[in-house]
């Protein structure tokens, strides 16, 4: 079994996370696109988009080249943050749960470490309040704290706190540098499915699921899925 969840021995410096944030919070934050998915409030801002533009905050894999944005040269400890993730990077942004905001169960296919993405969240800003769920596991991410999550399994957030809480979330793409360090913290890459070894059923959700992104990393999947099947 591949584990949902990591938390990485790195510990981020609290204070300087937060110092960046609120510089952050001075711009406007759209937001979350995804509005089926949520109640109350959700925002973004963006250190690194597809246009280079901190109000584009739409994050999908596969949508094309990266730019940063002028929001991540005015963050420097996050920029430091960043560098230090030694892969490419796609979407790098900043979300806000405000309290009383639930994000629905749902699923993001393709966002797991077996499909050659990563996605990473670090706590700016959170309350005791604050908790994910993941593929049945609860977890409360402290302050600093670095964390992986498979987002291709049901996942959900509840802020059931009394203050706003602030991830820092990076997009990468899978590497050696970053295989290296997933093992290291339990990862068992030989116990990757195959994509032969899902069943027919389980492919055919999955080829869904995948066609509601319309993206070419998505497209790419499904035609390697379609591919088996026939």
């Amino acid at each position: 079994m591949l584990p949902t969840h990591i938390k990485f021995t790195t510990q981020y410096d609290c204070r300087q996370l937060q110092q960046e944030l609120n510089y952050c919070l001075q711009r406007e934050w759209p937001l979350h696109f995804n509005s089926q998915d949520f109640n109350g409030d959700w925002r973004s801002i963006a250190l690194r988009s597809i246009s280079g533009m901190p109000d584009d905050i739409y994050a999908h894999t596969g949508q094309g080249a990266y730019k940063d944005t002028s929001l991540l040269a005015e963050t420097p400890y996050i920029k430091e943050i960043i560098d230090s993730w030694k892969c490419e990077k796609e979407a790098i942004r900043l979300l806000a749960l405000a309290p009383g905001s639930i994000i629905k169960p749902h699923r993001d296919p393709g966002c797991a470490y077996k499909d050659g993405v990563l996605r990473i969240h670090i706590p700016v800003v959170t309350n005791p309040g604050v908790m994910f769920t993941v593929n049945n596991h609860k977890l409360h991410l402290n302050e600093g704290e670095c964390w992986y999550m498979d987002f291709s399994s049901t996942h959900s957030i509840v802020n059931e706190g009394l203050s706003t809480r602030v991830h820092l979330i990076i997009d990468g793409i899978r590497n050696e540098w970053t295989d290296l360090l997933f093992e290291n913290h339990g990862y068992k890459i030989a116990n990757e499915p195959k994509a032969n070894e899902f069943d027919e059923e389980t492919r055919n959700k999955i080829i869904t699921e995948l066609e509601l992104q319309d993206t070419d990393t998505a497209r790419s999947i499904i035609a390697s899925l379609k591919g088996i099947i026939s």
